[in-house]
């Protein structure tokens, strides 16, 4: 499987903070056997965060794009916004079951935004920006996104 990483970040774009759940998505995809096509942070910038999401998915550059950061509360978290501006069809039950699954962990899960669907044959799943939250929630979600994406590409 083709995936793309994008870490929804001002401060990491301008090299002012060092990216933290970009690498550990990199790592958890790279160990089930997945090659990332595109790894890159990007501005907490909704218009910018949907053309990078929607070139690549209508490109055919991808099988899946996750995103990392930008998904919280914060005045400049565009990340679901921007995604739920490019699916075709949202699949509520991917952020629904991450939030669920962290709950367990802390209630502050609650407070995230995350959004998944699919734009053509792409699906796009927004994680947490926190590093040990991206590695939960992937980890627990993995086996469903990699089943969702071989539906949608009709392997």
């Amino acid at each position: 499987m083709k995936v793309a990483i994008i870490t929804a970040s001002t401060e990491i774009y301008k090299g002012k903070k060092e990216d933290a759940g970009g690498p550990v998505v990199k790592k958890i995809m790279e160990d089930a056997g997945h090659s990332i096509v595109f790894m890159k942070a990007l501005p907490s910038d909704r218009k910018v965060i949907s053309t990078v999401m929607q070139r690549m998915a209508d490109a055919h550059l991808t099988d899946l794009i996750l995103t990392t950061g930008g998904a919280g509360c914060a005045p400049n978290d565009y990340t679901p916004e921007a995604t739920m501006d490019v699916v075709d069809r949202p699949i509520l039950g991917i952020p629904e079951a991450m939030r669920a699954f962290t709950m367990q962990v802390t209630k502050r899960s609650m407070l995230n935004r995350s959004a998944a669907g699919i734009r053509g044959d792409v699906l796009i799943v927004n994680l947490p920006g926190n590093a040990k939250a991206v590695k939960q929630c992937l980890d627990y979600l993995l086996p469903e996104i990699t089943h969702a994406v071989e539906v949608i590409k009709g392997v």
